[in-house]
């Protein structure tokens, strides 16, 4: 029996290329932002993705679209005015660069990315990081959230950063046993990727994140150990603010971490 191929899509096309499903959500977004700015219409993403592509193949110049790069500067341009008001980060204005770069690579759209990229705005250098206080990592868990605890502890106690969340799954926490009581709990980073490596958070942080998971259960969803810890684990209204002031995690966006 032989299997029919069709014409690729930009959606799917799309799609295949990210393999963490939390990045997946996040570039969508971001995408779907992009579609708005510029007027592309459609009920559903798959719709918009074709009739973008669409558009910029019947306006292509060998090879290149001149409507593609306009619209892309355009967009980027309204997000860096945003970051200069301070109302997001320079590594937010890149998140959206890479997802619309992710997508006009696939579908084989040339654009001049380096000339669109020297107009990006600088996000702040690891070397600008350090460890927060105990009175800042206080003033974090005061936030009215039952998921902050998760999120400030286990950033706090293993040293991850903010993208490994998209790789964390609740059966990559294994807790360490010593004379039946939890000391610790191992972490999985980055599983399966080239970067993997092993961290540990203390116990205090484990039972933020069971307490976490329990909530989850208790809500309906059914938890396993491929259930993603992230998520909306992440999306907490206001706090990136304060992240950024503790120096947990630079590059986060005001009015969620979710970014």
């Amino acid at each position: 029996m032989e299997t029919e191929i069709t014409t690729a899509e930009p959606y799917q096309d799309f799609l295949f290329a990210m393999n963490s499903p939390v990045i997946r959500e996040r570039y969508l977004t971001r995408l779907r932002s992009f579609f708005v700015f510029i007027g592309i219409e459609g009920s559903t993403m798959y719709e918009r993705c074709i009739r973008f592509v669409a558009k910029v193949k019947e306006n292509e110049e060998n090879g290149n679209s001149k409507l593609a790069y306009a619209c892309v500067v355009k967009f980027l341009q309204y997000q860096k005015d945003r970051y200069d008001k301070k109302e997001i980060s320079g590594a937010t204005v890149r998140g959206y660069y890479k997802a619309i770069k992710l997508f006009v690579e696939v579908n084989d759209i040339l654009l001049s990315w380096s000339k669109i990229k020297r107009g990006l705005p600088r996000g702040r250098h690891y070397a600008d990081d350090r460890i927060p206080t105990v009175n800042e990592i206080r003033k974090l868990v005061e936030y009215p959230d039952r998921r902050i605890k998760a999120i400030i502890f286990t950033m706090a106690s293993s040293g991850i950063r903010l993208g490994a969340w998209d790789y964390l799954k609740w059966g990559h926490i294994k807790p360490i046993i010593r004379n039946e009581q939890t000391v610790a709990a191992r972490v999985t980073v980055y599983a399966g990727e080239n970067e993997q490596y092993y961290s540990y958070i203390t116990p205090e942080a484990l039972n933020a994140l069971q307490e976490w998971m329990d909530y989850r259960r208790q809500a309906g969803e059914q938890i396993t150990p491929d259930s993603w810890v992230g998520g909306a684990l992440l999306c907490v209204p206001g706090l990136a603010p304060l992240i950024v002031q503790a120096g947990i995690e630079p590059g986060t966006e005001p009015g969620g971490i979710m970014i």
